[in-house]
Formats: C-alpha cells, sequence, structure tokens
C-alpha cells in the first residue's frame, strides 16, 4: 500500500471523462453525498481535466464546489453536470508549433501539479477506457485516486457491466420496434447503426430484443451475401421487410472498419459502416432500402432504473473505497457486489462478444444472421 493511502482525508474532487452517458450524474450524487456524509469537501473538474490544462477558461480554477443543494434532483438527469471532453488527451496533448506543426506532449504533470496546488487529498475519476490509461498514469505519479467505469458500449474488461448500457439498449430496442411497422408497411430493408466502438454488445443486446433480422458485429466480419440470403429467405415466406442491425465497429470479410475522422489528441471517430451495408444490399437484392443511424441518440436521455442503482453503487463505493485505502483502482460489478480490481488490470484488454456466448446462441436459434 502507497503510504499515502494511510494520510487522511479532507477534500477530494471528482471528474467525468470521454464520451457521456445516462448515469453520470447519479454517480456525481452519490459521490458528493457519501463523502459529505464523512465531513469531506467536494469539489467537481470542469469538462474531464480542461478545468486544470486551461484554467485561464474557467472561473475558479476549474472547480466547482458540490454542495448537497448541487447535487439534489439529478440522478434522473442524462448527461453530466461537470461538462466533459474527449478530446486533447493529457497524455497526448497536441500542442501547435510555430511552423504549424502538431506536436504531441504529456501534461499529466500539470494535473498532479494542480490537484497539489489546490490541496484536493483524492480523486474519483468517472470513465471509459481513455480515462482509465490517464488514471492509471495519475496514480503512478502519486495522486490518490479510485476509478468509476463508465461506457454505453459495455466494452470495459474486469466489471460485468458498466452504466449506461442499459439506457442505450433500451433505446435502440424501442427504435427497432418503431420501424418494424414503417419496414412492414413498405416492404423494405431497413438498416440501423448503433454505436459500439470496437464490440458488439449494443448491436446484439438490442438487435435480440427487437426481433432484428441480421446482426453485424465486430466480432464476427460479415459476409454481404449472407445477409442478402437471409433477405431472399424472407422474401420467399412472404416477409417482405427485413430489419439488419449493424455496430459501427462491424468490418466485412477481409474489410476494415469505417472510420471517418482520425486527427490527433482524438480518438478516431468510427461510422459510415451502416451506409455502406445499405447500398450494398440494395445494389446486390434491388430491394427499397433505408438506413437509421441512432448515433449520439444512445447517449442521451434520463438513465433507467437499473443504470442509475449500478452508478450510485459505483460512486458510493469508490468514497467508501478511499476512505478504506484503496488507490490505483476501479470499481467493478460482480453481481451482488461492487468490488475494487487495479486499473491496469482492467484496461489490459476490451471485452468483446463471445460467439459462443448464451444471447448469440439464442440468436442462432431464432435464425438471426451474423453475416
Amino acid at each position: 500500500m502507497a503510504p499515502y493511502l494511510n494520510m487522511p482525508i479532507r477534500k477530494i474532487a471528482i471528474s467525468t471523462g470521454g464520451g457521456d452517458a445516462p448515469g453520470l450524474n447519479a454517480v456525481i450524487r452519490a459521490a458528493t453525498l457519501s463523502a459529505i456524509q464523512r465531513g469531506w469537501e467536494v469539489y467537481g473538474v470542469r469538462d474531464g481535466f480542461h478545468g486544470f490544462l486551461l484554467p485561464e477558461q474557467y472561473p475558479n480554477g476549474g472547480l466547482i464546489p458540490l454542495t448537497r443543494e448541487r447535487v439534489s434532483g439529478i440522478t434522473h438527469l442524462g448527461g453530466t453536470i461537470l461538462g466533459t471532453s474527449n478530446r486533447n488527451n493529457p497524455l497526448r496533448y497536441p500542442i501547435q508549433l510555430p511552423d504549424g506543426t502538431i506536436e504531441e506532449v504529456d501534461r499529466t504533470d500539470e494535473i498532479v501539479r494542480a490537484f497539489r496546488l489546490h490541496h484536493i487529498d483524492a480523486l474519483i475519476t468517472v470513465g471509459g477506457d481513455g480515462s482509465l490509461a490517464i488514471a492509471e498514469v495519475l496514480a503512478k505519479k502519486g495522486l490518490r485516486l479510485i476509478s468509476v467505469p463508465k461506457t454505453i458500449d459495455n466494452d470495459l474488461d474486469k466489471t460485468d457491466v458498466t452504466f449506461g448500457f442499459d439506457t442505450a439498449v433500451g433505446f435502440a430496442t424501442e427504435a427497432l420496434d418503431r420501424l418494424h411497422s414503417t419496414a412492414a408497411s413498405h416492404g423494405r430493408v431497413m438498416v440501423v447503426e448503433v454505436m459500439g466502438r470496437y464490440a458488439g454488445w449494443i448491436a446484439l443486446h438490442a438487435g435480440v430484443a427487437g426481433s432484428a433480422d441480421a446482426i453485424l458485429i465486430p466480432e464476427h466480419p460479415y459476409d454481404i451475401h449472407k445477409v442478402i440470403d437471409k433477405i431472399k429467405e424472407r422474401d420467399a415466406r412472404g416477409n417482405k421487410f427485413t430489419i439488419v442491425v449493424v455496430a459501427e465497429g462491424a468490418v466485412p470479410v477481409g474489410g476494415h472498419t469505417s472510420v471517418v475522422e482520425r486527427e490527433k489528441g482524438k480518438a478516431e471517430r468510427l461510422g459510415g459502416v451502416g451506409e455502406k451495408v445499405e447500398a450494398e444490399i440494395h445494389a446486390i437484392s434491388g430491394k427499397e432500402t433505408r438506413l437509421v443511424v441512432l448515433g449520439h441518440l444512445l447517449r442521451g436521455g434520463s438513465p433507467t432504473s437499473f443504470d442509475r442503482l449500478t452508478a450510485l453503487r459505483f460512486g458510493a463505493a469508490a468514497v467508501r473505497g478511499l476512505e478504506e485505502g484503496q488507490g490505483g483502482v476501479m470499481v467493478a460489478l460482480d453481481p451482488p457486489h461492487v468490488r475494487y480490481v487495479p486499473i491496469e488490470e482492467a484496461i489490459g484488454k476490451m471485452k468483446m462478444v463471445p460467439m459462443n456466448s448464451d444471447i448469440v446462441l439464442t440468436a442462432q436459434d431464432l435464425g438471426i444472421s451474423f453475416g
């Protein structure tokens, strides 16, 4: 155990980084109230770590006092009252040089100095794999912290599930329910692209729950001709419409992930695979096709009760962990418990959909095609 972990805590900070997800505000509320119960002061860092890296752009040094009043009534709200950012990673922060070129530099030492300057004893950082990688470096540099896993993609290892995932799946399923009626009315093929990055959890769960006919996920490269075969099979049975769910990271056999943006200091942005699949289906089958990209609609809105409860449990567990002397760890759901795992283990690998999992087998038994 690091020597600083035995020191008393008087003041903590909370930061939310990466893409937003339903349940972030519930984490903030739970952590704030749990800390206040222990007599600690609580502050929120603005917009990820931008509050510390760009202090001239924020009042009060980029910190927001978090009180009972400020976190009252926020559990059900989407987004984050602190703001977030998935740009300008402090591990590879883009700096423009005099000649106009961009150089990436490590600014994590500045973050550590800012915490010392503000006399903050510990940090609760909420985020996905990118935020966890930053947290691991900060912890190794002596910052006392605990991470809370967050991603609608459910692709973080060492935790049974992440909050935001259930809300995203619920919305995607509702969208599929609505699309069934219009697809059936016009005899169309509806291609629905969902988020998920390089894992197919959202596409799989929503596709099965929403009675999709084909589900294309990154874990199983697809053959578009097998999708066409499924469409023809349905046509032959008198079902003139087909619902195809496509994860944004899905790849064709022998092909590559579709990327719409690559810039220094930012994670590559996936997208465009739904458009390709829709165009190929129309070109090969001649069927009338339509594309629906759910995109950021999956990130917004009020969290489900499951996501609220998971987020509240994570926030409270993070404070308990700090009180118990934990540091450099991530809280993880291991039903029925929340436990702590070293951050370096949590980011060791991405959690992918096992093709022999029960949900995949159920889909296959239902006749759903994976291309």
